[in-house]
């Protein structure tokens, strides 16, 4: 099977069901800024060296997880349940935010996006998610779509974070605070 197919040359893009739209399509957009983070965590999974395997084997998840949400919503066909965002899989990523964050100081003021390499490619990959959130939300404001995807990404954004200093703190790399100017 070849990789290019040329059925996209003229500006549209398939959807599962046989469905075309343009590639200038919103649930093109949206469903390409969860590709990108999926791409980005996988520039977090190859920084091995910093991530604890737990971490390591969640993000893996995550990206599995990030392929159900894509195919989620490059299928207009609510009816068609297979490969659909499950509640259950956002009160996974709960359960993680609460596992994670009682292993952590509590936050007094905001921190900066940084430290390890690694823990700095997850807050640049949790922003990616927070647009993809907003492109879903934009989305579903035209169109029915499954509004767990948006939930999904919504405590993802949430767990990276926390996933992010979980990293910094095991690499001890302190938390730079915001300092607002004056």
């Amino acid at each position: 099977m070849k990789i290019y197919t040329k059925t996209g040359d003229d500006g549209n893009t398939g959807l599962q069901g046989g469905l075309r739209i343009s590639k200038a399509h919103i649930r093109i957009a949206a469903y390409g800024a969860v590709d990108e983070a999926n791409a980005s965590l996988g520039i977090v999974i190859s920084c091995k060296n910093e991530c604890v395997q737990n971490v390591l084997s969640i993000l893996t998840r995550i990206q599995n997880d990030l392929f159900v949400v894509g195919a989620d919503l490059s299928n207009p066909n609510l009816l068609d349940m297979q490969n659909r965002v499950t509640p259950e899989m956002s009160k996974a990523l709960e359960k993680l935010i609460d596992e994670f964050e009682s292993e952590l100081p509590s936050l007094t003021c905001f921190i900066l996006p940084g430290g390890s390499t690694a823990a700095a490619h997850l807050h640049h990959t949790r922003t990616i998610i927070r647009r993809a959130e907003s492109l879903v939300v934009n989305l579903g404001e035209s169109e029915e779509i499954n509004l767990h995807c948006a939930i999904y990404l919504n405590r993802l954004s949430d767990l990276l974070f926390v996933l992010a200093r979980v990293i910094n703190s095991q690499a001890g790399c302190a938390e730079d605070k915001w300092h607002p100017s004056k």
